[in-house]
């Protein structure tokens, strides 16, 4: 055999060895943390994953479309990936699964979407959110008739103690009598303070009483003799045990917030008016106990006013080199905000005072000439605003002559339900 052919058959063999050997193949690898995630049978970075014979034989396609022998680790999770397949809900504090039914109580509001999602909220507010994403390990999910808990039993007997409030408590519509005033001065106090208890609010500004039913039109009468005390709202409120009502009353102020140059030419510029919304939005949540003597109630209220429009004049330049005056207005808005949960017997009245803030309504002159806020840009809207909250019992037994359905506030869905 001649050298030259010696020499080739020599080369073809190292080219077998070389293409049969793993070291070879290392220069076309993912690095590390990218070749992990390709394998155990799912491709990094979104790409999909092998079909029919790729994952059941224990390979992965890399990014270089290669295949590559998988890695797995004992629990047969993919080496470097987090998840973990099967497995069992862990008890190291004892957790335990229940069932709750619900039906006694969503059974009643076949017109209301989800009705469910009160008693979730409740004991949300009960039990806090931290009890629910931190240890010890608990889940809740609630459909229309059932509300399936795993958690310690501890935590049963609070989630029990509202669902009962629910299905064994009151199913029929009740009636929550809201009176909104507002008083000029806050010297009303010095008459009525020896007929109100305190009660402790954790709302900045906030103060809070329970009356009886006689002390409550007592005070209601003196406050009626005086003359900067006015009436901002008075109705019964329809409201199913534990679910949300809304109640609105919100108007847009118009200013001139810029100005612009006119596509005419003449005048050179010309306004852009803008609207800013004033008034009040009300929630109320109340839920009774069982027995009906106890109410917890859960108020949230937002407050926003103009204050007045600050004048600021600007110059603006004209082509022949002259300046033409013009002026906008900046809103300063006066806010307050209310999100408190408040306990008391059912049969007496809680009355909330938001302090000397802006005032839901502003008064209006009964002539325009002597109308000065027209000029001035200014509001007289401060006052003290009173809320009295009376629980008045089952909407059948009443008889109201105030509207029992309130304004609505429309406001879009969100998924926490106002919880974060």
């Amino acid at each position: 055999m001649t050298r030259p052919v010696l020499l080739f058959i020599v080369a073809l063999a190292a080219l077998a060895v070389t293409s049969a050997s793993p070291a070879a193949a290392q220069g076309f690898q993912i690095p590390g943390g990218e070749n992990d995630a390709a394998s155990g049978g799912f491709t990094s970075r979104g790409q999909a994953p092998p079909a029919t014979g790729g994952a059941a034989s224990g390979t992965a396609t890399s990014q270089l479309g290669r295949s590559q022998p998988s890695r797995t680790t004992g629990n047969g999770t993919a080496g470097g990936a987090s998840f973990a397949g099967g497995g069992a809900l862990p008890q190291t504090h004892g957790q335990e699964y229940r069932v709750y039914d619900l039906r006694p109580y969503t059974g009643y509001l076949t017109k209301m979407d989800r009705p469910q999602e009160a008693v979730v909220d409740w004991i949300l507010k009960e039990t806090g959110e931290d009890a629910w994403f931190h240890e010890p390990m608990g889940l809740m999910n609630a459909s229309r008739d059932k509300l399936h808990v795993y958690h310690t039993p501890e935590m049963h007997q609070v989630v029990n103690g509202i669902v009962q409030r629910f299905v064994a408590g009151e199913k029929d519509p009740q009636v929550i009598n809201l009176n909104v005033v507002t008083v000029g001065n806050p010297n009303w106090r010095a008459r009525a303070h020896l007929l109100m208890q305190h009660v402790n609010v954790d709302s900045p500004g906030v103060q809070a009483w329970l009356l009886t039913k006689e002390n409550a039109a007592i005070i209601r009468s003196q406050l009626q003799a005086r003359t900067d005390v006015r009436q901002v709202q008075a109705l019964d409120m329809i409201v199913h045990n534990g679910q949300t009502e809304r109640l609105a009353s919100t108007r847009g102020r118009n200013y001139i917030r810029n100005v612009r140059q006119a596509p005419t030419g003449w005048p050179p510029y010309e306004p852009e008016t803008g609207e800013v919304q004033e008034g009040y939005k009300l929630e109320i949540s109340p839920l009774l106990s069982v027995d009906g003597g106890v109410i917890d109630c859960v108020i949230k209220a937002n407050i926003d006013q103009v204050d007045k429009l600050v004048p600021v004049d600007l110059d603006l330049p004209l082509p022949n080199a002259q300046t033409h005056r013009a002026r906008i207005d900046v809103p300063q808005v006066v806010s307050w905000r209310l999100h408190e949960r408040f306990r008391w017997p059912a049969d007496m009245v809680l009355l909330l005072s938001c302090g000397v803030v802006a005032s839901p309504e502003r008064a209006q002159s009964t002539i325009p000439l002597f109308n000065t806020n027209m000029f001035t840009g200014t509001t007289a809207g401060r006052a003290d605003a009173l809320m009295f909250i009376r629980f008045r019992g089952r909407a059948s037994e009443n008889l109201t002559t105030t509207p029992l359905v309130p304004q609505v506030a429309a406001q879009p869905g969100a998924p926490n339900r106002g919880r974060y």
